[in-house]
């Protein structure tokens, strides 16, 4: 059927990309310009993740904006979206190359994933599926907002990620076709995406209709083994669709009102085709994946749909108001499995030898289905010159959001993490003033909501305790300060502090509790969650649980950046502390990770830098290095090194851009995780063997179609992913080997 699909497709599938940026994302905001910018367009460019557009160069933060050009430069490579910030982010770790984007996290810490100003994701049940939620060729361009956002709540204390969907930039209709086509040159290892995209502009109204069709491939490592299937769920072996409609009109005696009506539905679902087949750590066999139905009856999936309704009026009372309206739903199916902790003897019974271990393997499958929805609005006002002062600007808002979540055990219909509802409301307050070269900014917070737990019953390998629900409330005053200098039009610094909030993952520790006696150096056995009441036989109350208090985060940072006729450089050092933070370890016994609440402590230091060596050869750079510490026990000193799931390894990106003609263009880039060991001789001990990538691409112009070749591990590097050199459920994978895409674009 797979080969069927290709021959009649071959035809017309080639991979899809425009033309690539002369300068990298990579770099900051204030640097990320395109070559018709000069140094004085630098102070337009502006980032949305404030909500109200603003200046990047009067934001004194690190700040990331990713181009629509590199976005299609990562479609061209690879069918992996969050490699796409992997490569343009110096914070952000290493894919995993999965459907699950578990142990991605910015700067040690996880990002609040954004589509058009929508959260994506739940932080009441994080099921690290929030990286791949829409077709990235309906992007226009994605920023990031490095460390806690004055505009942003639950979910924001490591950072926004926000993508921004395309938008008409020509009056009339253009209609964009786009297919892709990649292969390993193995004849399961063939992918396919078309995407049609139709934009319409006129005076008052505009349109943006997009849909687009994919099928994955199985992958296949440098030494030609196929690359196992992740037990969070994959993205090879799959198929894909995605629709998007985005339709606003402006309105007002001089246009400065706009409504904007966008929804978006996108999913992704195992073909069934293939099963994992375990590696051997012992031998340095990796994981690998054989024809055949896998465990269960059920495809594992990823479905995100949104809607939102937004306003906007330039003058509203003397300044600019922005109200959001949104709903979005979100349902997650992982792989079926056979472990310990989804076992049940009252529906399958476990045969035991006298000693009490399985004679066989567990007998009960399996599957892991979380569903969470959301329903908000998020509102903003923001005035210049206010109280009479010119150039003060204020910017106040109001957050109202009610989030659900909830996991089940699918195929047997049992409960594993009760429904829970969070419900907020935020509203903040920021002051922004330009004295001169230097703008100052400052504001305040107030996260006020409550969450509600039903009550439940554990799971047989959790005791089957009965909890009893009820009513938490969590209240945070967040508070920043910061100031930006832009010492000559060359040259700017900056310096900042601000306080973040979220959730830490509130399924885990419910889904977790345990009440055994026998515990030691105050873990609780299999990493269960130890209430109040605990271990005696009295009631479990959700109220008891110390691990459902909310992560507060305190950033500190300090940066410059400095662009030059030909050449460009920025640095930055962040401080990232949290007295009750959040760390992971693996648990022994179902090899799952389990949350630790210690204090921990984030630290690091990022560089970028451009040259241009010719006006048409540029090299640019990014090297970021993150360190992390928490406690071993429930006391003492910050001893402990942070892993890999927390704290990736340092990473160094390198890019040759030589456009060698109006039409063309060629980028060359190298992408080196280096090596990394922690706690060495003790618990958590972790060594990482690095590893350099490279991908090559290029593309030319000819008319209204574009043609393009992409080759992603160009040298074809065996390696083993970062992650999965550490010791968890099923996950010793390679990564993939040299895979060559080809596309085709055309404009009309």
């Amino acid at each position: 059927m797979h080969n069927k699909k290709m021959k009649k497709l071959s035809a017309i599938i080639i991979a899809n990309m425009a033309m690539l940026p002369l300068l990298p994302a990579t770099s900051f905001a204030q640097q990320a310009v395109d070559e018709q910018q000069s140094k004085a367009d630098v102070e337009k460019i502006i980032v949305t993740g404030s909500r109200q557009p603003k200046a990047a160069n009067k934001i004194p933060g690190a700040i990331n904006v990713i181009s629509r050009e590199e976005v299609s430069r990562n479609i061209a490579l690879t069918s992996d979206a969050t490699s796409l910030l992997t490569r343009t982010v110096p914070g952000y770790s290493e894919s995993t190359q999965q459907m699950s984007n578990s142990g991605e996290t910015l700067r040690g810490r996880v990002a609040l994933r954004l589509f058009d100003g929508v959260p994506q994701g739940s932080p009441l049940r994080e099921g690290n599926r929030a990286g791949i939620f829409t077709d990235m060729g309906i992007i226009e361009r994605v920023e990031v907002i490095n460390g806690p956002s004055a505009s942003e709540g639950v979910g924001a204390a490591g950072g926004i990620i926000n993508y921004i969907s395309r938008t008409p930039t020509k009056k009339g209709t253009e209609v964009t076709l786009s297919s892709q086509y990649r292969t390993q040159f193995e004849d399961d290892s063939e992918s396919w995406r078309l995407g049609f995209n139709v934009a319409h502009l006129e005076d008052d109204y505009d349109l943006v209709l997009a849909a687009s069709f994919a099928e994955t491939g199985i992958g296949y490592d440098a030494d030609g083994r196929r690359i196992g299937l992740g037990t969070s769920g994959s993205a090879m072996d799959s198929e894909s669709d995605n629709l998007f409609i985005k339709v606003g009109t402006n309105f007002g005696d001089q246009d400065e009102q706009r409504l904007e009506l966008s929804l978006s539905r996108f999913n992704i679902a195992g073909q069934g085709n293939y099963i994992l087949v375990d590696g051997d750590r012992e031998t340095g066999l990796s994981s690998t994946s054989e024809p055949g139905r896998p465990l269960g009856a059920r495809a594992s999936f990823n479905d995100f749909s949104q809607q939102s309704l937004t306003y906007t009026n330039d003058d509203f009372f003397g300044g600019s108001f922005w109200v959001q309206y949104y709903r979005a739903d979100q349902g997650m199916r992982y792989e079926a499995e056979n472990s310990i902790d989804k076992q049940d003897p009252l529906i399958a019974p476990i045969a035991l030898d006298e000693n009490g271990v399985p004679l066989s393997d567990f007998p009960l499958i399996d599957q892991s289905e979380i569903h969470s929805d959301k329903e908000g609005l998020r509102s903003s006002w923001t005035k210049l010159d206010i109280f009479g002062v010119r150039d003060l600007e204020l910017q106040v808002g109001l957050d109202v959001v009610t989030d659900t979540a909830q996991q089940l055990l699918a195929l047997t219909n049992r409960v594993w993490v009760p429904p829970m509802e969070y419900t907020s409301k935020t509203p903040f307050l920021q002051l922004s003033y330009d004295l001169g070269d230097v703008t100052v900014t400052g504001g305040v917070r107030r996260e006020d909501g409550q969450l509600k737990v039903d009550d439940y019953t554990t799971t047989w390998y959790r005791d089957r305790r009965e909890v009893s629900g009820g009513t938490l409330d969590y209240q945070e005053t967040l508070t920043n300060l910061g100031a930006i200098w832009r010492v000559t039009d060359d040259f700017s610094a900056y310096i900042s502090t601000a306080k973040g909030f979220t959730l830490p993952n509130v399924g885990i520790p419910l889904r977790n509790i345990s009440c055994s006696n026998d515990t030691s150096e105050g873990d609780v056995p299999f990493g269960g969650t130890q209430p109040d009441g605990c271990p005696d036989d009295d009631p479990i109350s959700v109220d008891g649980i110390l691990d459902l208090q909310p992560i507060v985060v305190q950033n500190k940072e300090i940066g410059f950046n400095w662009n030059g006729e030909r050449a460009n450089f920025g640095a930055s050092y962040y401080l990232s502390d949290s007295e009750f933070g959040v760390s992971l370890r693996v648990d022994p016994e179902t090899e799952d990770y389990i949350m630790l609440r210690r204090p921990t402590e984030i630290k690091g230091y990022e560089m970028t830098a451009g040259f241009k060596v010719t006006d048409t050869i540029e090299l640019s750079a990014m090297y970021s290095h993150t360190e992390g510490k928490t406690r071993t026990g429930d006391t003492g000193p910050l001893d402990r090194e942070m892993g890999m799931r927390d704290v990736g390894p340092d990473k160094v990106v390198l890019t040759a851009n030589w456009k060698f003609s109006d039409q063309g263009r060629v980028v060359l880039g190298a992408r080196t995780v280096l090596d990394n060991d922690i706690n060495e001789g003790q618990a958590g001990e972790e060594h990482i063997d690095g590893y350099t990538l490279f991908d090559l691409n290029a593309n030319y112009q000819l008319d209204n179609a574009t043609f393009s070749v992409g080759i992603d591990n160009l040298l074809d590097k065996s390696y083993f992913l970062s992650h999965s050199q550490v010791d968890q459920w099923r996950n010793y994978f390679k990564g993939q080997g040299r895979i060559v895409s080809l596309g085709y674009t055309l404009k009309f």
